[in-house]
C-alpha cells in the first residue's frame, strides 16, 4: 500500500513503518555491538531505543561528535569522584546525591534527557566502577561512548531503507511535539524522589561494583520513569514492567537456548522488539503507556546483557538471573515507596496552602 494513499491509510502506516524501523535499529545495534566485541554490548540497543524512539532526523556527523563530547564531560565526573569516594566518602556520597538531583533537575527542566541520563551514568555507575580500577571505569566509558556509536551508524544505515514521506512525517511530528517541562516546586520534588530512587542502590553498588553494576542501571531506569509518573501510577508502572521484563527475558533466553548464535540473539530481539515498540507506539491498543513499554523493554535488555556474559565466561547463569532478578524486584519495590512517601508528604505538607483573608 503507497504510503501516500490517503490521510487516512497515513496515519495507519506511518506509526507502522515507525515500528519496523525502530525495531530492526535496535536489533542491527545489538548484532554489531556483539560483533565487534564492544565492552558492553547490550547498551548500544539500549541507546538504540533512547535515539530512535522520538520521531525525528537521523543524528548527523556533526551531532554525534557534539554528543560523544558531552557524553565523554558528562562520565568523566565520576572518574573525579574516585579518589573523593577512595578518602573522603562522606564527602563524595554527598556530591554525589547533588549531581543526582541536579541531573533530574536538567531532564526536567531544560528538556534534556538524554544529558540527565548521562549525568546520572556519570556520577553513579562510572564512580562506582573506579573503585575497582580506574582501568574499569575507562572501559565503561569507551564502552557507552561506543555504544552510543553503534546506535547512530545502525541509524545511518537502517533510516535511508525507509520511504522519504516516513521522515517528512518525523521532522512535522518533532516540530508539533509540545515541550513538557514542569513548574518549580513540582521539579524540586521529582529531583529529590529520583535522587531518593537512585541512591540506595549506588550505596548497595559500592559494595560490590561488579556483581552490582546492573542493579544500578536498573535504579537510573527507575529513575528515569519515575520521573515522568505520578504516584497512584507508580505501583503499576513501576513494579508491572519489572515483573513483565523478567517473564520477556525468561522467554527470551529459552528461545535463545534452541540456537546459541548471533544471529538467533538478534534474530529474538527483534521479534521482541516489534511487539514492544507496537505497543509504545500504540499499534496494539494498551492501559499502559508507552514509558511501561519502554522501561520493559530496557528492563529486558539489562537482564539478558549480563546473562549472555555469565554464559560465555562459564558461570551458573540461572542463579545469577535470579540474584539479579530479586534485587531489581526489591529496588523496584523500593521506588515505589520513595514515589509514595514523597507524594504523600507533599500533599500533606506543602500542597495545603492557607486560605488568603478577602
Amino acid at each position: 500500500m503507497p504510503i501516500n494513499a490517503s490521510s487516512q491509510h497515513n496515519k495507519i502506516t506511518i506509526p507502522a513503518l515507525r515500528v519496523f524501523r525502530l525495531s530492526i535499529l535496535i536489533a542491527l545495534s545489538l548484532a554489531i555491538a556483539y560483533a565487534f566485541a564492544a565492552p558492553i554490548p547490550y547498551m548500544a540497543p539500549i541507546f538504540a531505543l533512547l535515539l530512535g524512539v522520538k520521531p525525528g532526523p537521523v543524528i548527523n556527523l556533526k551531532a554525534l561528535i557534539a554528543l560523544i563530547i558531552v557524553v565523554t564531560l558528562s562520565l568523566g565526573i565520576g572518574v573525579l569522584l574516585v579518589p573523593l569516594l577512595l578518602d573522603y566518602s562522606v564527602t563524595a556520597i554527598f556530591i554525589v546525591a547533588l549531581g543526582l538531583y541536579f541531573s533530574t533537575y536538567v531532564t526536567i527542566i531544560l528538556g534534556k534527557a538524554l544529558l540527565g541520563l548521562f549525568l546520572t551514568v556519570g556520577f553513579t555507575m562510572i564512580s562506582a566502577a573506579g573503585l575497582v580500577g580506574h582501568s574499569l571505569s575507562i572501559m565503561v566509558i569507551q564502552g557507552l561512548g561506543l555504544a552510543i556509536i553503534i546506535a547512530v551508524v545502525s541509524q545511518w544505515i537502517i533510516y535511508p531503507l525507509f520511504p522519504k514521506a516516513l521522515i517528512k512525517a518525523d521532522i512535522v511530528a518533532a516540530n508539533a511535539t509540545p515541550e513538557t517541562r514542569k513548574d518549580s516546586q513540582h521539579s524540586n520534588w521529582v529531583a529529590l524522589r529520583t535522587t531518593l530512587i537512585v541512591l540506595p542502590a549506588y550505596l548497595l553498588t559500592l559494595t560490590n561494583p561488579l556483581v552490582y553494576m546492573p542493579t544500578i542501571m536498573k535504579a537510573v531506569s527507575l529513575g528515569q520513569q519515575g520521573s515522568s509518573i505520578e504516584a497512584k501510577a507508580a505501583g503499576k508502572e513501576l513494579l508491572g514492567s519489572t515483573f513483565l521484563a523478567g517473564c520477556a527475558a525468561i522467554l527470551f533466553w529459552f528461545l535463545l537456548d534452541l540456537s546459541t548464535t548471533l544471529f538467533m540473539y538478534a534474530a529474538c530481539l527483534l521479534l521482541f522488539s516489534l511487539y514492544f515498540v507496537s505497543k509504545i507506539y500504540q499499534i496494539f491498543p494498551s492501559h499502559f503507556s508507552a514509558s511501561f513499554w519502554q522501561s520493559t523493554l530496557i528492563t529486558m535488555l539489562i537482564l539478558l546483557g549480563p546473562a549472555v556474559e555469565d554464559s560465555a565466561n562459564g558461570k551458573d547463569v540461572y542463579a545469577a538471573f535470579a540474584v539479579r532478578m530479586a534485587l531489581f524486584i526489591v529496588v523496584t519495590v523500593y521506588a515505589c515507596i520513595a514515589v509514595y512517601a514523597l507524594e504523600h508528604i507533599k500533599e500533606k505538607y506543602f500542597d495545603n496552602e492557607p486560605t488568603s483573608l478577602p
